[in-house]
């Protein structure tokens, strides 16, 4: 312990000084002020303008940059993995993850930080909301928000790092000594779920109207499902990593901090019943609805991630109306974005099957390496452009003017030569990202915006973690088969159905690429591949690029090698920053940092 110097992680003064006076809806953006607990807490809208602040920073865990990982620019998790090359080589935690560079010296101090501030605020709230001038039964739902909002933020951190220091509903002060000792990941995992228990048992199963947004019961089963899926998987489940990546800051780490030291295959089994908890509230249900192209195959897909309401979002982060925070990072140059966000890398294209639904490597499946988009599974167009995809084309004054195809070629066709948009120039890989941006939606305008939000967990994930579990457990039965091909039905494949007889290693490796393809983009596989224990071939890669080479009616298709990537297995887990564990001996550092 150390006299008077406090770890980042307790540290809030924001956390006392948020105001909300406005009557826009619950989760309205605050101002700050010099307020006080007493004068903060003393006032209605105050109360519930300092529970909204709390809110606007669950996106943490999303990979998307700019207002989720605040601290990854140039592209967020998703091109810390094998999904995507950032915009520019800024040495950021998704550059450093990439190329293996990665250690506790130039790691940001972001996640830990933020959760832990916000922990600390939930603990404010909870210490004078009965001082609040607020209903009883108002009071009762924001208490069990909070404690839902608490086991979001540490359920982050354990998904970074594994075991944590918990703090539980102390408030902790310059003038008293600070320990910051983790606890075991075992009692981390059982305080996440103790506190979801608890708010479950209040909240209603969903949230409507004015509070669409808030934390609900079905958000905390959510949370529990996937806390108890990661729990039960290799990297955690008879953890080996202090053996695999050696001492943390010199020493030897205790296997129970990073994981469980015995594997308990029932651990499978309770994140399976965690997961079917959720599908049997029956309120959850596939997306099939789609306002712009109710025609095309696996249109309920792309249709989902432009509704601000729908029956597949079980909790998300709520975005003003009229965003076009995607369309700014995402679009190409000719559609008016500022170029922040990443590029897909031909890996994830490939990984796409065909809309027959076999694999592109699979000789029966009718995959022409000189026609490659011909015939995928709808979910590619919806999530990646290539050369050709048709888009919104957006005038100077911010209006559209009809659709035109995306030319990222190189050399001429139809008369128009190599642009903008094109590989090497607009996009580093090839490609742009299409995956959550809303094709009526076009980049820097407020007259063509989006009302979406941003997903956090939905239903397709539960569905996923559902048979992921049950596979693990029971093998590859009936509703596991149920499970996979409800996905493969809503993306449009036809036939949907899987091959009969699948072992429980054939399984598995479908699942895994119903993963990577439905998910992408939305902070998954970075982790997936970890708690897999399959990093190792998966980040250890050399990235891969498309270039399309036109000269008028011929073409040919030239992958090219972009990003090496590079893996150890300290990456398994988030190196505590040098900031923290040089404040406190107690802090134990990761293995291999």
């Amino acid at each position: 312990m150390i006299k008077r110097c406090i770890p980042v992680f307790i540290l809030m003064a924001a956390a006392l000084i948020y105001s909300s006076c406005r009557k826009e809806g619950f989760l309205t953006a605050t101002t700050t002020t010099n307020l006080d607990e007493q004068s903060v807490f003393g006032d209605s809208s105050r109360t519930v303008g300092f529970l909204a602040n709390i809110y606007s920073n669950v996106g943490l865990s999303a990979s998307l940059s700019r207002f989720s990982y605040n601290y990854i620019v140039c592209g967020g998790l998703e091109a810390a993995c094998d999904e995507a090359e950032p915009s520019h080589a800024f040495s950021t935690p998704a550059t450093q993850f990439a190329t293996g560079t990665v250690n506790a010296g130039i790691i940001g101090e972001e996640p830990y930080k933020t959760c832990y501030s916000q922990i600390r605020a939930v603990n404010v709230l909870l210490k004078n909301i009965d001082n609040a001038p607020l209903r009883h039964a108002y009071k009762t739902q924001m208490i069990a928000e909070a404690h839902f909002l608490r086991a979001w933020f540490y359920a982050i951190l354990v998904q970074h790092y594994a075991g944590v220091p918990l703090v539980g509903d102390t408030l902790l002060s310059y003038d008293k000594p600070i320990v910051a000792k983790r606890s075991t990941y075992e009692e981390c995992v059982n305080y996440i779920l103790s506190e979801l228990d608890a708010a479950g048992n209040i909240l209603p199963v969903t949230q409507t109207g004015l509070n669409y947004g808030r934390a609900s019961k079905g958000a905390c089963l959510a949370l529990k499902a996937r806390v108890l899926l990661y729990a039960a998987s290799p990297l955690f489940n008879g953890t080996t990593l202090p053996a695999d990546a050696g001492p943390g800051g010199g020493v030897s780490v205790d296997p129970s901090l990073v994981g469980y030291p015995t594997t308990d295959n029932n651990r499978w089994k309770l994140a399976e019943e965690a997961a079917q908890a959720v599908i049997t509230l029956g309120t959850y249900t596939l997306n099939t609805k789609n306002d712009y192209q109710t025609s095309s195959p696996g249109y309920g897909f792309q249709g989902l991630f432009p509704q601000r309401v729908n029956t597949e979002y079980i909790f998300q982060l709520m975005r003003p109306t009229g965003n076009s925070d995607f369309e700014n990072m995402f679009l190409p140059p000719s559609r008016g974005s500022n170029g922040t966000g990443s590029f897909p890398y031909q890996g994830l294209v490939d990984a796409f099957p065909m809309k027959n639904g076999k694999l592109i490597t699979d000789p029966s499946s009718g995959y022409d390496p000189n026609d490659p988009y011909k015939n995928r599974d709808p979910r590619l167009d919806y999530s990646i452009i290539h050369d050709q995809t048709v888009l919104l084309v957006r005038t100077s004054n911010g209006q559209t003017n009809g659709s035109a195809p995306v030319n990222i070629y190189v050399g001429n066709y139809n008369g128009v030569s190599t642009g903008q948009d094109a590989v090497h120039q607009g996009t580093l890989t090839g490609y742009y990202n299409n995956k959550m941006l809303d094709p009526e939606a076009i980049a820097a305008t407020i007259n063509h915006g989006s009302d979406r939000v941003q997903p956090l967990m939905r239903y397709a994930e539960m569905l996923l973690n559902y048979a992921e579990a049950a596979n693990e457990y029971e093998g590859p039965t009936g509703n596991v088969y149920a499970a996979v091909e409800a996905i493969r039905e809503r993306a449009g494949l036809d036939p949907y159905q899987l091959p009969t007889g699948l072992s429980q290693s054939e399984m598995r490796t479908y699942i895994q690429n119903e993963r990577r393809i439905e998910l992408a983009y939305e902070g998954h596989r970075f982790w997936d591949v970890r708690r897999w224990k399959i990093a190792p071939q998966t980040e250890n890669i050399q990235s891969a690029g498309m270039e399309v080479d036109r000269n008028n009616g011929t073409v040919s298709y030239k992958p090219f090698n972009v990003t090496k990537h590079n893996f150890r297995a300290a990456m398994y887990l988030w190196p505590f920053p040098l900031s923290e564990t040089g404040k406190s001996s107690e802090l134990v550092q990761n293995p291999g940092y």
